[in-house]
């Protein structure tokens, strides 16, 4: 035992003193002290202390004190370990502390087996966060069997992810042969390891001559015969006999359709990388002045320069043709629109194996979209890109300044094609703008600030019987809520109605408060969702004036909240205390107001959705 030096408590009366105690029974490893039950591995005997084991370990704790024959034992023979883990492992239970770095890998699996049969949870995930630095080529097959066989999540998925990206080496490797059939199995039924399908079918070729005893045929199944050339699999496959000669020539058969929409593709799966861009091989075939494109620049641009372009006709060759470097799983692109004034595009968007059988997984043609474009689709393989343009609100010509294409995971909910957001996407950062309304500030409506106005500013307003608020989404989404503040500085009321549409044309009314009084915070929701681009909120009355005013807007409605009165607003009125609050719908009598100057008709600029100005405009006063 080490005797301790006499230390002061801490100023705060605690004494902390973790460090000797970690020592104290530390010293106890191996040492016959007090030691009262014998571990006996690969003829090796270890002392041990029932009391230490058990607490350490809930696997000891059943066999030593859990009415077991062993529990009236003093020495117990462990068959399971290896003697170098069982060692490693018995150090850890009583210091804490194990050493990684020296261990040869085979011995590392060996603790990380007995960690997982003796309940170690923590000292499972740390050789699991070890194993992911040292991970290779030679080690990456027998980590990936082990973490199978511990059910360990996270390892699993770190191993995928390496053996996808280095798919050829794997097959290569003599590792491979030694994978457990299930293992393989796994391995090549995803998508996303990517090899020659001819090179797979050699490495399980070599996988089952050096694995006689296995039986093959679920893992031969997952060799995807259809990818293979037809001389490959009249050379190469047929003469092995390990495929039947009627798969053989199913497999011909699927892959020398005209359409070859149903072949199971492997495709490289690079997370949350932008594979669009030269930098990783991508190149325009189609369009016009290709080169800006993929070059990630999207600060750059102006009337001359900076976008790719096609000409909208109805010619095959009428698009911007994409061609990556390799075939990947994508399922996200993010495009920007040429957006130096208020123009707004339609467009479609279709991939691609080879050019010829064209999946189309963005539709946007009955949509009016302006700025930058964030899509999401069900994963696909692709090879080729087609972005075809099909309506310009000013002229005939469709304009992309920049392009990106990836995989990535999310959480965005799709239906029919569009997502259905949950956060707010009547944002300037999500693209949306105000085309028509009154106000200081453009996009005063969408800017998030629901604290700051006043008598004066903050606010959106339009005159009653004549114009329109109206709000333009970046693109389409599916969306069946609203929330909006009205200007609520005083006790006036308002009336009000809001329609929606795709491209300014069909209109749909999806809320009608004409006939109640409302004020403050109005929380919408319609059913079913639809999906909306324009937003036209229409005001029918105010009882205080002949003026509608509103100080924001969100789709969908986010989580409530309660407005603070702004110091500027005079003290004696407040504002509501409830979101959602209306008035009675019969009229409140009329609304004394403070005497304020009020700005004419004439010192309103109106935004409209030719209005290239700066934000300059005045607002009509609520008083």
């Amino acid at each position: 035992m080490s005797s301790h030096h006499r230390l002061n408590p801490s100023s705060s009366g605690d004494v902390e003193h973790t460090n000797f105690l970690s020592e104290d029974i530390g010293a106890l490893y191996l040492a016959d002290d007090y030691s009262d039950v014998t571990l006996i591995v690969n003829n090796q005997r270890f002392n041990g202390h029932k009391a230490i084991l058990a607490a350490r370990s809930q696997y000891f704790r059943a066999l030593l004190f859990g009415g077991l024959r062993e529990s009236t034992q003093n020495e117990i023979e462990l068959k399971e370990p290896t003697l170098p883990a069982f060692k490693a492992l018995l150090k850890y239970i009583y210091t804490g502390h194990m050493s990684l770095a020296n261990q040869h890998e085979e011995i590392i699996l060996d603790i990380l087996g007995l960690a997982h049969q003796y309940g170690f949870i923590e000292l499972e995930a740390s050789i699991s966060d070890f194993l992911k630095e040292i991970l290779n080529v030679k080690n990456v097959c027998i980590i990936f069997d082990a973490a199978r066989l511990y059910h360990l999540e996270f390892l699993m998925k770190v191993c995928y992810e390496f053996m996808d990206k280095h798919a050829f080496e794997i097959l290569q490797h003599e590792s491979f042969l030694q994978l457990s059939s299930g293992a393989l199995n796994d391995l090549l039924a995803r998508d996303s390891f990517y090899a020659l399908e001819i090179d797979i079918f050699m490495a399980v070729q070599s996988w089952v001559k050096a694995n006689p005893g296995i039986e093959a045929d679920k893992v031969l199944q997952q060799v995807r015969l259809s990818l293979i050339s037809v001389q490959d699999l009249l050379n190469v496959v047929r003469p092995t006999s390990l495929v039947s000669p009627e798969d053989i020539l199913d497999a011909i058969a699927a892959s020398t359709q005209t359409r070859n929409l149903n072949l199971n593709h492997r495709g490289l799966l690079l997370l949350d990388e932008n594979v669009a861009h030269v930098r990783c091989g991508a190149q325009v075939l189609q369009g016009e002045m290709r080169n800006y494109l993929l070059d990630g620049d999207t600060e750059n641009y102006d009337m001359e320069r900076g976008y790719t372009r096609h000409t909208m006709t109805d010619s095959p060759d009428s698009c911007i043709l994409i061609k990556l470097n390799t075939q990947y799983i994508l399922n996200h692109m993010k495009m920007l629109l040429w957006d130096r004034d208020t123009r707004s595009y339609s467009y479609y968007i279709e991939v691609s194996m080879d050019e010829k059988d064209w999946i189309r997984v963005i539709d946007h043609t009955q949509y009016f979209c302006r700025s930058w474009q964030y899509l999401y689709f069900e994963p696909r393989i692709v090879l080729y890109i087609r972005i075809v343009g099909t309506n310009n609100t000013v002229n005939k010509v469709f304009h992309v300044v920049s392009f990106e294409a990836c995989y990535t995971n999310h959480n965005e909910k799709l239906l029919n094609g569009l997502i259905v957001p949950t956060h707010n996407v009547a944002t300037m950062e999500r693209s949306a703008c105000v085309m028509e309304g009154v106000s200081r500030s453009r996009n005063t409506l969408l800017n998030g600030d629901t604290k700051n106005y006043d008598w004066d500013r903050g606010y959106m307003c339009h005159q009653l019987n004549y114009g329109c608020i109206q709000i333009q989404l970046g693109q389409p989404y599916m969306i069946d809520s609203m929330r909006l503040l009205l200007w609520d500085c005083d006790d006036r009321s308002y009336c009000y109605y809001i329609q929606v549409s795709g491209n300014m044309k069909n209109w749909d009314l999806v809320v009608d408060k004409t006939m109640e009084q409302c004020r403050s915070w109005q929380t919408l929701r319609f059913s079913p969702p639809r999906p909306i681009v324009f937003i036209r909120i229409v005001g029918t009355h105010n009882t205080a004036n002949e003026v509608f005013h509103c100080v924001h807007f969100e789709c969908p409605a986010q989580v409530s909240e309660v407005k603070s009165p702004s110091s500027q607003k005079p003290k004696e009125l407040s504002n509501s205390e409830e979101s959602d609050q209306a008035a009675s719908s019969s009229s409140p009598p009329p609304i004394p107001l403070p005497s304020l100057p009020t700005e004419t008709a004439t010192e309103a600029v109106n935004i409209d959705h030719n209005d290239n100005s700066d934000d300059n405009a005045a607002e009509e006063s609520p008083s």
